[in-house]
Formats: structure tokens, sequence, C-alpha cells
């Protein structure tokens, strides 16, 4: 990642309480070097299971991958 810096002008939804919470740009890099996706994709109900794969975004948003 570069070191340009990332303003961030939403609230952050996300309800995990990190030092991460609201710099977007950092929490999407750290979720990423796991291979995961930030509690912030989904929904309220879909965070709160703390699965952060791709296939639980899917279920979550109700989204078919073929």
């Amino acid at each position: 990642m570069s070191d340009a810096k990332c303003s961030n002008t939403h609230s952050c939804p996300c309800t995990y309480p990190c030092h991460r919470h609201g710099k977007c740009c950092e929490c999407v890099a750290y979720h990423n070097k796991y291979g995961e996706l930030p509690g912030c994709f989904f929904s309220m109900s879909g965070e709160s299971t703390y699965d952060r794969s791709l296939e639980a975004l899917c279920r979550d948003r109700k989204i078919k991958i073929q």
C-alpha cells in the first residue's frame, strides 16, 4: 500500500471496537492481509457472525456465485 493519506469522510458502521475503527484504508489492508473482508461490508446481522469470508458476504447480501 502506498504512503498516500487516506481521507475517510463517512462514519464507520462497524460495531467492533479496534484502533482501525474509522480508518478505512488501514482496516481494508489489515483484513485483506488475512484473506478477510471488513465488518463494514456486511449488514448488521451479517457482521455479528464475525465470519469475514467472501462466502459469508455473499450469503449475507444474497449474492449467488455461479
